[in-house]
């Protein structure tokens, strides 16, 4: 899939080390490591604890795609699509939540609290008028505080704002959670 690894983590990790090998180095006189060690090393994992403490992680992949609806991801997915499922995949730095200005673009994040929660996304073949089969990717929302009827009436909203070829539905799911459903049409 596209999950990355984190660059916070690579940070912390390589900096620890190199910090740690300078400070050792200093203990038994090198001073060629113990430079390298902390010249190098202390700024680089101050850089890795500031990315990990920006860091969003990638989403849940709620199911596996089948390979045909692989195979229609190939040949359907519109870039919108794409660039939705590639930013959600991966970690993100320096933002709130996923797609949290698209939510506030979308009149869904009156404020920080009551901003939906992407927890998941997949992935689907399904009918629509003009295809038998439509590659559909799914966006799965943790939404408390935003009632169902507020989802209901965006979804008009919604198929304007991702674009061409795409129309946009809401479905329910169990306990307070709403599957967005972006559509190749």
């Amino acid at each position: 899939m596209l999950r990355q690894f984190s660059l916070g983590t690579v940070g912390l990790v390589v900096g620890g080390v190199m910090s740690v090998a300078g400070i050792y180095a200093y203990t038994i006189g090198n001073s060629t490591v113990n430079l390298v060690g902390f010249f190098y090393g202390i700024p680089i994992l101050l850089g890795g604890l500031a990315l990990k403490s920006s860091e969003v992680k990638p989403v849940a992949i709620v199911a596996s795609p089948s390979p045909e609806t692989l195979k229609l991801r190939e040949s359907q997915a519109t870039s919108t699509q794409k660039q939705i499922r590639q930013d959600v995949c991966r970690y993100r730095y320096g933002i709130r939540a996923h797609l949290d200005e698209v939510l506030e673009r979308l009149e869904l994040s009156p404020t920080t609290e009551e901003c939906p929660k992407l927890v998941g996304l997949y992935e689907q073949v399904t009918a629509t008028p003009d295809l038998p089969q439509a590659y559909s990717l799914v966006l799965r929302f943790q939404t408390p505080l935003i009632p169902w009827e507020t989802w209901l009436q965006k979804q008009e909203k919604f198929t304007s704002f991702f674009g061409p070829g795409i129309i946009a539905t809401v479905s329910q799911v169990e306990g307070k959670m709403v599957d967005l459903h972006l559509t190749k049409v």
